[in-house]
């Protein structure tokens, strides 16, 4: 028997994750320059907002209240890293450098989640769909970032 509140709770996590992610590709867009990364940045919030709404879909069909709401740690990074580009300047490396940082964490985070064998087999069905998204980011930003460094 599957613990439907835990079920919730991972995925919960999973969409302050996504939300972060989300808010994190909404601002580098907004910081980059070049108009081929912010219409890369925009798809990508896009995209990273359709997997926390089926996660909170997720969460609202097995009975729980589903977080609308980014980390508390990833809004004050957040207003680091702005204060840090007010003083510093971000170039679209420095942007890249940092959204792929942030990929490796929410790509982190739902690959602990897919290592969870308490998880319901629908709650993994839905976090194996949606790691497939994060997966994609992840390396794609990786691949940007490395062709950045040459």
């Amino acid at each position: 028997m599957f613990d439907t509140n835990h079920d919730i709770s991972t995925l919960n996590s999973l969409i302050a994750t996504t939300i972060d992610s989300v808010d994190g590709y909404t601002e580098a867009a907004k910081d980059s320059k070049n108009s081929h990364f912010t219409a890369l940045f925009t798809s990508r919030a896009a995209e990273r907002r359709d997997v926390a709404t089926r996660l909170q879909q997720e969460v609202s069909r097995l009975g729980g209240n589903p977080e609308d709401d980014g980390t508390i740690l990833a809004g004050a990074h957040r207003v680091f890293l702005n204060l840090k580009s007010t003083v510093t300047g971000q170039d679209d490396k420095a942007i890249i450098n940092e959204v792929e940082a942030g990929e490796d964490h929410i790509k982190a985070k739902f690959e602990d989640a897919l290592r969870d064998e308490k998880l319901s087999p629908a709650t993994r069905d839905l976090i194996e769909s949606a790691y497939g998204s994060v997966k994609s980011g992840h390396d794609e930003m990786r691949d940007i970032k490395h062709s950045m460094e040459h």
